[in-house]
């Protein structure tokens, strides 16, 4: 089966899974959060209410209020769906390289691949970020920064003790500077709307920041 078809077939499968009445609680959640990110990939996320979600879904607002209790419930768990599938794929991929530069090459990269494949995922992460009220959500999104910040500041300080990262580099400014440079690359996507020339970028992106922070 080519990627194509591949991509056709999960596709097909999401709408099939959106339409399907008739679900286990926990899938029906499954499918809700998926629903939010997607309709945030197309609009302002704080635009979004639970009758569009509900719509998009087809079905009553009734049936959605059956698994989550109001619209703050709904955010909070799609904000939990973002910080376990990114936070297992950055581990992920640290794990598989060979060395801390690497690892961060391979985080970096994958990090970059998860915001391009839900694009309404970033479009979350700031809106909440913005907020004035303290919510659940906001809370949930500041605590993944800090668990992603902290992440890499193990990396880079093993990368100190390996004598790949310049000892001198400030481990707390390099992973701000880290995760600022990927929110750049995916603001300038949301901002030109398309994915393409940055894509094409995100290697060369990668290239500078590893020679300020490399043992030379």
């Amino acid at each position: 089966m080519d990627k194509i078809v591949i991509n056709y077939y999960l596709i097909h499968k999401g709408q099939q899974r959106l339409k399907n009445k008739h679900l286990p609680a926990d899938e029906r959640r499954a499918v809700t959060i998926e629903a939010v990110v997607d309709l945030a990939a197309k609009q302002n996320p704080n635009d979004i209410t639970t009758a569009a979600i509900a719509k998009h879904m087809s079905l009553t607002q009734g049936a959605l209020f059956r698994h989550f209790p109001n619209k703050e419930a709904i955010w909070q768990a799609v904000m939990s769906w973002v910080a376990e599938r990114l936070l297992t794929r950055v581990d992920k991929a640290a794990k598989s390289a060979a060395t801390p530069l690497a690892a961060l090459e391979a985080v970096f990269m994958t990090h970059i691949e998860f915001v391009f494949a839900h694009p309404g995922v970033p479009r979350m992460l700031f809106g909440e970020l913005q907020r004035a009220e303290n919510t659940a959500a906001k809370r949930m999104a500041r605590t993944l920064l800090q668990k992603y910040a902290t992440r890499l500041s193990v990396l880079i300080e093993q990368g100190k003790v390996d004598g790949e990262i310049d000892p001198a580099v400030d481990t707390s400014a390099a992973a701000t500077l880290f995760i600022g440079t990927i929110q750049g690359l995916v603001m300038q996507s949301l901002l030109v709307g398309e994915t393409t020339n940055i894509v094409n970028k995100v290697a060369d992106v990668f290239a500078i920041y590893r020679r300020g922070i490399e043992r030379h």
